[in-house]
């Protein structure tokens, strides 16, 4: 029986060793110095990769919408489309000035055409002709008519009546000229009555329903291209000159979703009253995200080409302390309790300190809880 509980015994003492570690020795170690890690949480949130508002082009009643909120259109599809009876109206009216302008052409054009085979001037019935046979008109009286009348040229009448045919001739062309091009203006109003989707893409927000009367201006739908999707954020001007084009950053979406998203563009000028500068960061194409969601970009607080920082292992700060402390040894081999301001987790048990202990300082590492200035760890 005793052997039994000898047994027993050794069992749970082996036991307590797995389950209770025995504590590690403090000792003294020196400060490293490694690139910061220390990053600022930006709010930022969920854009299309490209956004449009469709606004009505001309004014009238709304006859159709084609989608809700969220329905997909191709390129080319029909999202919106305004009553254009009056245009139309217009427009037949605009047909009626053609056709008068094309027939007072053609008349134009007739009488040019008369001019020059037929001239007035050479009428034996206008003046200065006297009514007598053509042949004596012709040869005896303007002749004479030319000589003695110093006011009456024929050639000059000639000329006259044919300037005045051609210039008929132009006005006709430069009207009918003028009732096309109103024509086109129409033709482009008829077009503008259909809001088109100009890319492939789902309604964002629609403004309008079937029935309501719009002006020129007046927006009915808001458009993006969400195949590919972008995160937008207000990054102070300070911490702009940390990011670069193409440089990739950790982000989180919706509290939940932790991802990469790569920098796209970053804006060349400041907000004047926030100081802020707008950076759009473009997300995988696999991450489930809708727009206007809320994300988190968490952005280096130091550039590249910064010094290194002190960092420390955790194991090295006193316990039982309201504020980060650390035992650091001095040249005389004495140490004093200075406090630390901490920063960001360097990973593997190790810490950044901001301020409070530089590289290659040296600091007691693994100090037994509630030591203070002065205290050494026994030399072996």
């Amino acid at each position: 029986m005793s052997i039994r509980k000898n047994a027993l015994w050794l069992l749970v003492l082996v036991s307590g060793a797995y389950l209770f570690p025995v504590a590690q020795a403090a000792e003294i170690v020196r400060v490293e110095a490694a690139v910061s890690q220390s990053q600022s949480v930006m709010g930022s949130t969920v854009i299309p990769y490209k956004e449009v508002t469709l606004s009505a082009q001309i004014p009238g009643v709304v006859k159709l919408v084609a989608g809700e909120v969220g329905s997909s259109f191709k390129q080319g599809d029909v999202i919106v489309q305004v009553d254009e009876s009056q245009v139309q109206a217009k427009r037949n009216a605009v047909l009626a000035q053609i056709a008068t302008a094309q027939a007072v052409l053609q008349n134009s054009q007739a009488q040019y055409t008369r001019e020059l085979v037929s001239p007035r001037s050479k009428d034996i019935g206008a003046m200065p002709g006297m009514g007598l046979p053509a042949m004596f008109d012709m040869f005896a009286v303007r002749p004479f008519a030319d000589s003695m009348m110093n006011n009456y040229d024929s050639d000059m009448g000639r000329y006259t009546d044919l300037m005045g045919s051609a210039s008929g001739v132009s006005q006709s062309q430069s009207n009918l000229q003028q009732a096309m091009s109103q024509l086109q203006e129409i033709d482009a109003a008829v077009r503008d009555a259909k809001s088109i989707a100009p890319f492939e893409g789902i309604v964002l927000a629609k403004m309008v329903e079937v029935g309501d009367t719009v002006q020129p201006g007046q927006p009915m739908i808001k458009f993006g291209f969400v195949k590919y999707k972008r995160l937008q954020a207000d990054v102070p001007s300070g911490l702009v000159g940390n990011l670069d084009k193409d440089m990739v950053v950790p982000v989180r979406i919706d509290g939940n979703v932790s991802t990469m998203a790569k920098v796209s563009q970053i804006y060349p000028i400041a907000d004047p009253s926030r100081h802020t500068v707008t950076v759009k960061f473009d997300l995988p194409v696999d991450v489930v995200a809708a727009p206007g969601m809320y994300a988190e970009i968490y952005l280096p607080e130091r550039s590249k080409g910064d010094a290194k920082v002190a960092i420390i292992p955790r194991s090295a700060l006193l316990s039982g302390r309201s504020l980060p402390s650390v035992l650091v040894v001095k040249d005389d081999n004495t140490s004093e309790l200075r406090l630390v301001r901490l920063g960001s987790d360097q990973g593997e048990g190790m810490v950044e300190v901001v301020s409070g202990v530089s590289a290659d300082e040296r600091i007691v590492d693994h100090p037994p809880a509630a030591v203070s200035s002065g205290w050494m760890p026994p030399t072996k």
